[in-house]
């Protein structure tokens, strides 16, 4: 085995143990607090400093592992997630209602610097890794982004579980005890691996190419399309239609699951080039428009509720909604190391994370105001609209590497 397989394989398993984690967070807090009756629009806003924070941590957490290395960058996220579980267990019943919801925003918010410190770390470990692994990088980030998708999967399933099983306190401090155990993997990684020269000022660290740039505007819509009914409104949508906590969070453990097997296979969906992007951009294309139409039809379906339940609907488009979103998701994630150049990947990758980021705030927001306005339909209008503006974004992206290294 190589140096660069071996790097690769332990930094994976590590942000496996930590995505597991971090899925099962998000199912115990949603679950938890609904069930003591916060409406879908607080529900919404526990999450907002937790996507907020992935923007900065995104930003720094390039920057910094540019200039400290990958290894250190995964540790620290380990740690703060660590911190994060923590904080949210001392929470006490007895607080206002105000307090409470403040204590649980800065405990996510943690969380938030903690999950994106350690994907851009792992992400750019990968084109770190990969300049030794023999044009292997389509099939490296396709099998690191749906093996851990899949893991988050298996999260929300373990949230759900133990909130059945054990309640809220202790699931938060099994969680801690796994962060901890796999912290020590970073241990096994060569220091100086991915730490280049850094960026000197923030317009040099915001000069990105034209490629990076539009990739992260598409980025940005395309997950705030998922995020609009997937995060917020479509557990609160199923437990309200008489779904029990273990039957919900399975149900979306079933589904990202499928989504991360999805992503792995990616490349043998996708025509590919000798130059990386020629083919690979048009798919993108393609992928987006198909996408577009699986809430239109789902919304459309739902003002039909004399023929099928309506958790039937939405269950059922979401399992039709994993396949276009999937070849997306794994394409733009090889696009954007594609991209990036070589010598500040990991700056390259952390501002486009910033952006995905930004659409997972932006999905938020949007969830829960619609939701709470017009329920799942409003929701997935809401979708849909997104999805048309990440497709427009495509037809924008450079499709050689000259167009690509230009700057915007």
């Amino acid at each position: 085995m190589t140096a660069a397989v071996r790097h690769y394989l332990i930094v994976m398993a590590s942000y496996w143990g930590f995505t597991l984690v971090d899925g099962a967070l998000r199912m115990v807090v949603l679950l938890h607090f609904f069930k003591l009756g916060y409406s879908p629009f607080t529900l919404a806003f526990l999450f907002l400093l937790y996507e907020f924070a992935g923007i900065v941590a995104n930003l720094a957490g390039g920057w910094l592992a540019v200039r400290f290395g990958i290894p250190r960058m995964l540790m620290a996220g380990q740690a703060l997630q660590i911190a994060g579980l923590v904080m949210l267990s001392a929470l006490d019943p007895g607080w206002s209602a105000a307090g409470s919801v403040a204590w649980v925003v800065a405990a996510q918010g943690i969380a938030g610097l903690a999950k994106d410190f350690t994907k851009t770390a792992s992400k750019s470990a990968i084109k770190a890794t990969a300049a030794e692994g023999a044009g292997q990088l389509f099939h490296w980030v396709a099998w690191f982004t749906g093996s851990k998708n899949a893991m988050k999967g298996v999260g929300f399933f373990v949230g759900g579980l133990l909130l059945d099983l054990v309640g809220f306190n202790p699931a938060l401090w099994l969680m801690a005890i796994m962060i901890a155990a796999i912290l020590v993997a970073g241990l096994l990684l060569p220091r100086p691996l991915g730490k280049a020269k850094a960026s000197k000022s923030m317009r040099e660290l915001f000069a990105k190419s034209r490629g990076v740039n539009l990739l992260a505007a598409a980025r940005i819509f395309l997950f705030g399309a998922r995020d609009v009914w997937f995060v917020v409104a479509l557990p609160v949508f199923l437990y309200a239609a008489g779904w029990r906590f273990v039957e919900v969070g399975g149900f979306l453990a079933a589904w990202t699951i499928a989504y991360g097997g999805i992503q792995a296979i990616a490349p043998r969906l996708v025509a590919r080039s000798a130059d990386g992007l020629s083919r690979e951009v048009p798919n993108a294309r393609l992928w987006a428009g198909l996408l577009v139409a699986v809430p239109l039809a789902v919304a459309v379906l739902l003002q039909r509720p004399g023929l099928w339940h309506p958790d039937f609907v939405v269950a059922v488009g979401l399992a039709m909604f994993a396949l276009p979103f999937a070849v997306n998701s794994s394409l733009h994630s090889y696009l954007i190391l594609a991209y990036a150049g070589s010598e500040k990947a990991a700056e390259d990758v952390g501002f486009y994370y910033a952006a995905n980021a930004t659409g997972r705030l932006l999905g938020i927001l949007l969830c829960g105001a619609l939701y709470q306005v017009g329920g799942m339909t409003a929701c997935l209008l809401g979708s849909a609209g997104m999805l048309l503006a990440c497709w427009a974004i495509t037809f924008l992206l450079p499709t050689r590497a000259a167009g690509a290294a230009s700057t915007a």
